[in-house]
């Protein structure tokens, strides 16, 4: 498959209920050679930042971090798998576990925008 994360956009459209992401959630993804990193915020999320590396799968293997609306700080892992859509934007099917406060685990997943249109 092969992606370029560089430059492309996500938002959340599915999550979980102790997931913070929703369809507000904005993610700005970068990438140089095997390293992927994003930032993201709106909704409850404050700011937020991920650094992460392209698996030999392809799969995305992630640390996260943010601050939300209450002014916590809350960290975690992920693995993302990606899939390329009917109409070739991308959608990375995401697992997930906290590893601040309660270490609960998640699923969620977040397509690729095309622009920033919100309507």
């Amino acid at each position: 498959m092969s992606i370029n994360f560089e430059g492309k956009l996500f938002r959340s459209v599915e999550n979980v209920p102790n997931g913070e992401v929703d369809a507000s959630t904005i993610f700005r993804y970068h990438q140089q050679d095997q390293i992927v990193w994003a930032d993201y915020s709106g909704g409850k999320i404050r700011l937020g930042q991920m650094i992460g590396i392209v698996l030999p799968d392809e799969r995305l293997e992630f640390r996260y971090q943010h601050i939300n609306d209450a002014n916590e700080l809350m960290t975690g892992i992920c693995i993302s798998t990606p899939e390329i859509l009917a109409d070739g934007r991308l959608q990375l099917r995401e697992e997930w576990q906290w590893t601040c406060p309660d270490f609960s685990t998640g699923k969620s997943i977040v397509e690729e925008m095309l622009t920033l249109d919100f309507g």
